[in-house]
């Protein structure tokens, strides 16, 4: 009994390697081994004492006893059978579970190999290998930032001895070690998805990992430190003294510009105008050569100190850090302008077409304006107005059309300027649209034009200007009056001078004579004077109208064609001194009598040639 329970023992000893993942399979032997052991079979014969058998008895017993033992011996035979059996049988259970888990894992794998480009182990710029699957809670990415995290402090420690990287495999996973430090841990799934085992695949780091440890310990040697030392105090004295010969040069160069502009220099002129003279052409000299020095020391600058942070491995993410924040704004304008071009290529060729079509029209408006080319229905005076129109429009349609390609116009910010700078005209340009609106109607009602003599109301002079918003009158007393084109709308307005070109301006005075003078005498002195003055046409004739007959004396109107609206002052003025001439030299007083008549006698107030006709 006691070499069969020592046979059992020996066997699951030696299968218990291949059962240390599977607690069930030994779970099971331990069931097998109890019940094989534990069957205390009482003999089938009681023993009776010694002294009371004979030798025949003992000897039978004996046989009995021994036949009994070789058939438990070879049911013990058979059990250890049966319990390899069934060991064999869980241990291929287990295998193939485990091949089934592993297959699925790889095609989970293979599935995702596309869409997981895997994260770089980067140490110093170096990329050692790629990690896929994470670890423990940790992701591939946190599992690549702790292993250069790791490898940059065992390269910068230098109390750490140059122990050779070796494995320690655990049930598992295998780990790459630096002494006691846990560098890397490599798992069934990363080696799933190099291809490879894991023992392989810690093999194939583990070269790469010491390689590099190497080449930290390196730069991180006391000789070398000692060499960034100085080569970081050559930098600063290449820096400084490349400051001190740049401000030595540009001191040179604001001397030469003195003295350049005390000599040589002379001002900038525009025809009869000096935009700049010598001393400011001199300072805007010196204000360039100034920014040109602070550009030149800004740009060492820039290239020195991303240099002094490279220098030590300590502080060479921060140059490059540096040189990244300075780079970057460089480039992005760079890129933007050279992005830019194709919508710079297509403002210009927008430009120029609205800049020949607008040429074109202006030929067409100055050959109308000029009454070259005429158009029915189209007046002369339209032509320029109705060009400044279409120039408009085509210049906001040219502005509609360049707006999408100006750069920032689809950012937040560019809109929002935009409808605030147009809430802003909205609100603010009521009444200046409403006179731009007048103005246009007023050209096109061609009401007067330049140089009319017209009547606004009160106010009565030469037009001098008419833009968009306002036109301007000169008076006949050369005052300048601004009058808005919405006024001028809501009023009426005599214009002198267009009946004066076409038909001819009559002009108006009244003079009062008494009933004593005969009428004929009168209307003949009045044309005679119209006749006299200058400016009064001849043809048609002047003719005298009589207006009222008052109580005391007729009104007596006198009409002349004149052409010249212009000086419709002065030659008002030249006729009533012409009326006083003429009147004076025939005898005729220019009065107002008041007769009062008492019918006792007196004289007739009828004039003498009707009472001889009597």
């Amino acid at each position: 009994m006691k070499k069969l329970t020592a046979c059992l023992l020996l066997l699951a000893a030696t299968l218990t390697p291949a059962l240390q993942a599977r607690p069930q399979l030994l779970q099971k032997a331990a069931q097998l081994i109890h019940t094989t052991t534990g069957e205390n079979q009482a003999d089938s014969l009681a023993a009776p004492a010694a002294d009371t058998l004979t030798a025949a008895e003992r000897s039978r017993r004996d046989s009995i006893r021994l036949h009994e033992m070789t058939l438990q011996l070879q049911e013990m035979k058979l059990n250890e059978l049966l319990l390899r059996a069934e060991l064999d049988s869980a241990l291929n259970q287990g295998q193939t579970a485990d091949s089934l888990k592993m297959a699925g894992q790889r095609r989970c794998i293979d599935s995702l190999r596309t869409l997981t480009p895997g994260v770089p182990v980067l140490v110093d710029g170096d990329t050692l290998f790629m990690l896929y699957a994470g670890r423990g809670g940790y992701s591939a990415l946190d599992r690549a930032e702790m292993t250069c995290d790791i490898l940059t402090k065992i390269g910068g420690d230098r109390s750490l001895r140059h122990d050779s990287v070796h494995l320690l495999e655990n049930e598992n996973y295998i780990d790459i070690m630096y002494g006691n430090k846990v560098i890397l841990s490599i798992t069934d799934q990363d080696a799933i998805w190099q291809g490879t085992t894991r023992r392989e695949l810690a093999e194939r780091y583990k070269p790469l990992l010491a390689a590099k440890i190497s080449d930290l310990k390196e730069q991180h040697d006391l000789l070398q430190t000692l060499r960034r030392t100085g080569l970081f105090l050559l930098v600063l004295a290449v820096q400084y003294l490349l400051f001190r010969l740049t401000n030595r040069l540009f001191r040179k160069l604001r001397r030469r510009i003195i003295r350049f502009k005390q000599h040589r220099l002379r001002p900038i002129v525009l025809r009869d105008y000096e935009l700049f003279d010598t001393h400011q052409l001199g300072l805007m000299l010196i204000f360039l050569s100034n920014l040109l020095r602070y550009a030149v020391l800004l740009l060492q600058l820039t290239l020195s100190v991303p240099m002094l942070f490279a220098i030590f491995p300590q502080t060479e993410k921060l140059a490059m850090r540096i040189f990244l924040y300075i780079i970057e704004p460089v480039k992005m304008i760079l890129k933007s302008v050279v992005e830019y071009i194709p919508n710079l290529f297509i403002i210009l060729v927008i430009w120029y077409c609205i800049k020949y079509i607008v040429r074109g029209i202006h030929y067409i408006a100055r050959e109308i304006e000029n009454e070259k080319l005429k158009i029915t229905g189209f007046y002369p005076d339209w032509a320029q107005p109705t060009f400044n129109i279409i120039r408009f429009l085509l210049y906001a349609f040219m502005i509609a059309m360049i707006y999408p390609y100006l750069p920032g116009s689809d950012s937040g910010v560019f809109q929002g300027i935009s409808v605030f700078v147009g809430l802003i005209i909205s609100l603010g340009s009521s009444t200046v649209i409403g006179n731009i609106i007048a103005g246009l109607v007023i050209t096109y009602m061609r009401p007067f034009k330049l140089g009319d003599r017209i009547k606004l109301n009160d106010t009565t002079g030469n037009v001098i200007e008419k833009t968009p918003f306002v036109t301007r009158l000169r008076t006949p007393k050369n005052e300048v009056v601004t009058i808005p084109n919405a006024f001028i709308m809501s009023s009426h307005t005599v214009n002198y001078s267009a009946s004066a070109r076409q038909f001819g301006l009559i002009i108006h005075t009244t003079v009062t004579i008494g009933y004593d003078a005969p009428w004929r005498q009168v209307h003949q002195l009045l044309i005679d004077a119209a006749r006299k003055t200058a400016g009064v046409l001849q043809q048609p004739r002047p003719f005298v109208l009589e207006t009222e007959l008052q109580d005391y004396y007729p009104c007596y109107q006198i009409n002349a064609y004149i052409k010249e609206a212009d000086r419709l002052a002065q030659i008002m003025s030249d006729l009533h001194q012409n009326i006083q001439d003429t009147f004076n030299e025939a005898g005729v007083e220019i009065m107002s009598p008041h007769y009062y008549a008492g019918r006792d006698g007196n004289a007739s107030t009828i004039p003498e040639d009707y009472l001889k006709g009597q």
